[in-house]
């Protein structure tokens, strides 16, 4: 299965953390395996109307980290490196999606106090 990136233009997070993120998290979910290849930089970059450059620097960093590695002339593919989260890459992440929610929430003119109400809802079902 290939990697579904999308970025959120209104999160405030930069699009290459974005990337790294959500590759990181496919591989941890196990949603791609390893040897599975990524698209390439330039047809991401088309995909999801972005700077090359921004694309190359989150392939930069995972292959930094061993989760990706780069080939030349036929792509980048899924290490085998395991994705390992810590307390407190998994406290940032939450805390970047909290703010991802907030932030599309509040665009939409809904409160906290809306918000709050509806998930109290949500957790007594």
């Amino acid at each position: 299965m290939a990697v579904r990136i999308q970025l959120d233009l209104k999160s405030g997070v930069p699009f290459y953390r974005q990337i790294i993120d959500q590759v990181k998290s496919a591989i941890a979910t196990g949603s791609v395996e390893p040897g599975a290849r990524l698209p390439t930089v330039r047809q991401l970059a088309v995909d999801l109307s972005v700077n090359p450059n921004t694309v190359s620097r989150a392939y930069t960093e995972l292959e930094l980290t061993g989760l990706v590695e780069t080939q030349m002339g036929t792509g980048t593919f899924v290490g085998r490196k395991k994705v390992e989260r810590d307390d407190l890459e998994r406290r940032r992440l939450l805390d970047q999606i909290v703010q991802e929610f907030l932030s599309r929430a509040a665009s939409h003119g809904f409160t906290l106090e809306d918000l709050m109400k509806n998930l109290g809802e949500r957790a007594c079902r």
